[in-house]
C-alpha cells in the first residue's frame, strides 16, 4: 500500500532487510496493513448505498445495487475484518468465505467470487509481494467471470478485469503509485461502461455494480494516502461464538417463550451494555450473551419472537447479521427416526400446523424497509410485513437467503438425517435455488439434494408438503425426487393483482400500464409458466365479484373429475380470499384446501390485495 517506517503496529507495507546487498528491496502486503485497507474500502461503499441504488438499472431496475454490495460487505466487516489474522492468506480465506456466505444480489456474488478467487490464489501466504498480489488479484477477475454463464461487459467484471490489468504493470517506483495507476484504469473502465451497454447511456448513468467496485479501490486509496481508518471499533469478537455455545446448554424443545435461538451484531457509537442487557432480560429472554465493547456488540438470546428482539436491539444501534434458528424443530430433528430431512425457503406458503406436524425446516429471505433488514417470517411476521407495507412510504424489497443461512442448516440437519431435500424457489426468478445448490455443494453434494419446483409461493408450498409427507411415510431420498419430479409439472399456480400501483412502483410493470389498468377497471391476471415464469395471462373488466371470477377462470383449465389439493393465498385480504377458496370448491373436486396469508414473495411485489391460488392432483397411490 505505501511505505511506512517499520516499527510495532504500523500496518502498512515495510521493507525487508535484504540478505545481500545485490537484492532489491520488495514492498510487501502484509496482514494488518491489508485489513485496515479493506475496512476503508467496504465503509465506503456502505456510505455510498444509496447513490449506487439511485443509478441501478442494469441488469433489472430494481434499485438494490448499493444495498446489496452494502450487505455483502457488512458481513465482511463483522466476521473477517472484525479480528486479527495471522496472515495475508488467512485473511483473504476469511474474507472471501464470509463473501461468498453474505453475498447479497448479482453485484454483490460476483463480488463475492472475485474475493474467493483472490483468496484462492493467495494460498496461505504470509505477506505478499507486488507480483503475488497482482497474479491473485487477476486469479480473483477470472473466477468471477467464470462464475456468470453470460458475462457481459460494461458490468463490474469490466472494472475488475481493468484493475487486474492496471496491477499486471507492476510497481514502477513506490506502491502506492501503483495501485493508483491500476485504479485509474479501473475509473475508465467505469466511464466506458454507458458505451458497452446501451441501457445505461439511455438513462446517462453508469453501472451501478461496477461504480461499487470501484468505490471499494477509493476506499482503499484514501488508507494508502493517509493510513487513517478507525480500526479502534473492529472488536475482536472471537470470544462471542463461544460463550454464546455454552450458555446454550440443552435445546429448549419444550419452550415456546423461548424457542428462537437469536443473534446479531449491534455497531454503534457508545452502546450502553448494561441498558441494553436489562432490556432484552425483561423482555424474557435467556441465555442472553453480550459480548464487544460500546462500538460493536454481538447480542445473542433465546426468545419467543425474534422481530422484537431485533426491534428492541435496533433501540441501541444498527442491526447487522441477524440470524434466528428454530429450536423446537432443531430438538425434533435431533430426536426423530426420519431419514429424510425437508427444507424449503420462505417464498413457500404453506401453513405452519402443516410445517411443525412434518418438521420442515425454513431458510428465511430477506426482507428490507430502507435501511433496516429483517428475516421473513421469521425477524419480520407476515402480519408485521403487511402492516408496514402500508405504512412505510419506502418499497419493501426481498433479498435471496445467502448460502452461508443454508449451510448453517444443511450442516445441521446432516448430522441427524443420512440425507436432506431441499425443496426451492423457481431458478427462473430468483438466486435462492442457486444459494441452496451452493450450501449443498460445500456441505455434501452425496447427501444434499436439491430440487427446483419451478413454483413459487403456494405451489411451491404443495410440492413441499408433499416430500415432507413421503418423509416421514418412511420414503428414500430417491422417492422423493422421483414423485416431486412427477407432480412439478401438474402443480398449477395462478395469481391476480387488486392493484396494480404497487407492481408499478417497483418496476416490475410499466408505468403507462398502472393508469390503462385503472381506466379499464381491469384487474390483471397470470399463472406460473412451465419454465417457472410468472406470466400475465388475461385480466378482468370491473370490481364485482372478482373471487368467484377468478375461481371460474381457473376451474375452466382444470381437469374435471380429478380430485385436487387446493392452497390459497391473500395478500392482506382474508375475505377474498375465503371466497376464491370457497369458489374453488363449488367448482372443483378439493380434496383438501387451506387458505393463509401468503408472505413477503408475492406481496412486495403484488402488493395488498393481490390473491393467489395453487391446486396439485391428489396422488392416487400410497402414501398420500
Amino acid at each position: 500500500m505505501q511505505h511506512g517506517q517499520p516499527g510495532a503496529g504500523s500496518g502498512r507495507l515495510r521493507r525487508p532487510m535484504s540478505t545481500a546487498a545485490s537484492e532489491p528491496s520488495r514492498p510487501l502486503v502484509r496482514g494488518p496493513a491489508l485489513r485496515r485497507a479493506l475496512i476503508a474500502g467496504a465503509r465506503r461503499v456502505i456510505a455510498r448505498r444509496e447513490t449506487l441504488d439511485r443509478i441501478n438499472v442494469f441488469p433489472v431496475p430494481d434499485g438494490d445495487t448499493g444495498s446489496n454490495l452494502a450487505f455483502t460487505l457488512g458481513g465482511v466487516l463483522a466476521g473477517a475484518l472484525s479480528r486479527r489474522s495471522r496472515g495475508v492468506g488467512e485473511l483473504l480465506q476469511r474474507v472471501g468465505e464470509d463473501a461468498v456466505d453474505g453475498a447479497r444480489g448479482n453485484s454483490g456474488a460476483i463480488l463475492a467470487q472475485f474475493l474467493a478467487g483472490v483468496a484462492e490464489a493467495a494460498g496461505n501466504a504470509r505477506a505478499l509481494d507486488a507480483a503475488a498480489l497482482a497474479q491473485a488479484v487477476r486469479a480473483g477477475a477470472a473466477s468471477a467471470r467464470q462464475a456468470l454463464s453470460e458475462p457481459r461487459e460494461g458490468t463490474i467484471l469490466s472494472v475488475i478485469g481493468a484493475f487486474a490489468e492496471g496491477l499486471d504493470a507492476g510497481p514502477a517506483g513506490n506502491p502506492g503509485d501503483w495501485f493508483r495507476r491500476a485504479l485509474e484504469r479501473s475509473r475508465q473502465a467505469l466511464a466506458d461502461t454507458p458505451r458497452q451497454l446501451p441501457v445505461l447511456a439511455r438513462v446517462g448513468v453508469v453501472d451501478a455494480g461496477a461504480q461499487g467496485f470501484v468505490d471499494l479501490l477509493e476506499g482503499i486509496q484514501d488508507f494508502i494516502a493517509s493510513g487513517a481508518v478507525d480500526a479502534a471499533g473492529v472488536a475482536d469478537e472471537g470470544p462471542a461464538g463461544l460463550e454464546a455455545a455454552e450458555a446454550h446448554g440443552e435445546l429448549a424443545d419444550g419452550d415456546p417463550d423461548h424457542r428462537w435461538c437469536s443473534e446479531c451484531l449491534l455497531v454503534g457509537e457508545d452502546m450502553d451494555r448494561a441498558a441494553l442487557r436489562a432490556a432484552v432480560t425483561a423482555m424474557g429472554a435467556s441465555c442472553v450473551v453480550l459480548a464487544g465493547n460500546r462500538r460493536r456488540l454481538r447480542l445473542h438470546a433465546h426468545v419467543a419472537d425474534p422481530g422484537a428482539l431485533f426491534e428492541l436491539a435496533a433501540g441501541f444501534g444498527r442491526v447487522e447479521g441477524a440470524k434466528a434458528d428454530d429450536m423446537q424443530a432443531q430438538a425434533r430433528t435431533a430426536a426423530g427416526a426420519v431419514g429424510v430431512a425437508v427444507i424449503t425457503d420462505s417464498a413457500a406458503d404453506l401453513p405452519e400446523a402443516l410445517m411443525q406436524r412434518y418438521n420442515i425446516h425454513m431458510v428465511p429471505a430477506r426482507v428490507n424497509f430502507g435501511e433496516r433488514d429483517y428475516l421473513d417470517k421469521v425477524g419480520l411476521s407476515t402480519a408485521a410485513f403487511y402492516e408496514m407495507l402500508r405504512r412505510e412510504p419506502l418499497l419493501p424489497r426481498t433479498s435471496q437467503p445467502p448460502p452461508g443461512d443454508f449451510r448453517r442448516q444443511f450442516e445441521f440437519l446432516l448430522s441427524h438425517h443420512p440425507h436432506l431435500v431441499y425443496v426451492g424457489l423457481s431458478r427462473a426468478v430468483s438466486g435462492t435455488l442457486q444459494a441452496g445448490e451452493a450450501a449443498a455443494q460445500r456441505t455434501d453434494p452425496a447427501r444434499a439434494h436439491v430440487f427446483d419446483t419451478g413454483n413459487a409461493s403456494c405451489g411451491q408450498g404443495l410440492l413441499v408438503l408433499r416430500a415432507a409427507e413421503l418423509a416421514a411415510a418412511g420414503a428414500e431420498a430417491t422417492e422423493i425426487l422421483a414423485e416431486l419430479s412427477r407432480l412439478k409439472p401438474l402443480t398449477r399456480t395462478w395469481a391476480l393483482a387488486r392493484d396494480v400501483r404497487h407492481a408499478v412502483r417497483g418496476g416490475r410493470v410499466p408505468a403507462w400500464a398502472g393508469p390503462l389498468a385503472e381506466w379499464l377497471g381491469l384487474t390483471p391476471m397470470a399463472r406460473i409458466r412451465d419454465d417457472g415464469r410468472l406470466k400475465v395471462v388475461g385480466g378482468l373488466f370491473g370490481r364485482a365479484r372478482i373471487p368467484e371470477r377468478f375461481a371460474a377462470y381457473v376451474a375452466r383449465r382444470c381437469r374435471h373429475g380429478q380430485r385436487y389439493r387446493a392452497i390459497v393465498g391473500h395478500c392482506d385480504a382474508p375475505a377474498d380470499g375465503e371466497a376464491l377458496l370457497a369458489a374453488l370448491c363449488d367448482r372443483l373436486d378439493i380434496a383438501e384446501g387451506w387458505l393463509l396469508e401468503t408472505g413477503s414473495a408475492i406481496g412486495a411485489h403484488a402488493g395488498p390485495g393481490a390473491l393467489v391460488c395453487s391446486l396439485q392432483p391428489v396422488a392416487a397411490r400410497p402414501g398420500a
